[in-house]
């Protein structure tokens, strides 16, 4: 999402987001090795490409984005925020009962989930007013939404 919306008025704030998923993934991987969990590559295979077919869609527009895959794009991330959030609260709950869980740092984990969550919330709603305000026409509210120039 950077790459297609680093340029906007959002930007600063996708990037901080990128950042810190990229923080949240690092972390992870740490906790899964201190807990002896094997890290199943094909997985990572698999949600990469998972991601990438998420982008082919019958939407009529190969090579230019649909107006409204901002906020699909937003609302997926949302979902995996959620799913993140969920994660580190489940392994708080364990953390007494296990010490190689960290419960200071699965407290701050999640508390930086529920700040990404609240920052994705309100990039949907403003980019959900600028994409679906009756007033402008879906291609200019897509340019709108993401800081760019709409083109005929």
């Amino acid at each position: 999402m950077v790459h297609e919306h680093g340029d906007s008025p959002h930007g600063d704030e996708l990037r901080t987001l990128a950042a810190e998923i990229s923080q949240d993934r690092q972390a992870l991987l740490r906790l899964l090795a201190d807990l002896g969990v094997s890290v199943k590559r094909y997985k990572l295979y698999g949600a990469w490409l998972g991601e990438k077919a998420g982008r082919v869609k019958p939407n009529g527009r190969l090579l230019r984005r649909s107006g409204l895959s901002l906020l699909v794009e937003l609302e997926a991330l949302r979902l995996a925020t959620q799913g993140k959030a969920l994660l580190w609260r489940a392994l708080l709950a364990a953390a007494p009962q296990d010490a190689r869980l960290d419960a200071a740092r699965l407290e701050n984990l999640l508390r930086r989930a529920g700040r990404q969550i609240e920052t994705l919330d309100s990039l949907h709603d403003r980019a959900a007013r600028a994409l679906l305000s009756p007033t402008a026409p879906l291609e200019a509210a897509s340019a709108t939404a993401t800081g760019k120039e709409a083109t005929t």
